[in-house]
């Protein structure tokens, strides 16, 4: 069983690190060509994904530790 949870969890794993690395790729394609990545706009996304955060205050600062927590290194 553990093995089953280990395997998931690799797979998870890659899988962020593949989408977060697509991420900046998608900016630099809405910049460069000003279309859309797969119908997202990837910039407006973020830029409202910061605002919320921003105008949310102290519950923003948070949850901006808590999203940075899931991208840090446990080791």
């Amino acid at each position: 069983m553990e093995n089953v949870f280990s395997v998931v969890k690799g797979f998870l794993s890659g899988l962020s690190k593949l989408l977060l690395a697509a991420v900046p790729v998608m900016i630099l394609w809405t910049v460069l060509t000003g279309q859309t990545v797969f119908g997202m706009d990837v910039i407006a996304n973020l830029t409202s994904l910061v605002s919320g955060l921003g105008n949310g205050g102290f519950v923003g600062l948070v949850v901006l530790v808590l999203i940075a927590s899931f991208f840090t290194d446990k080791k």
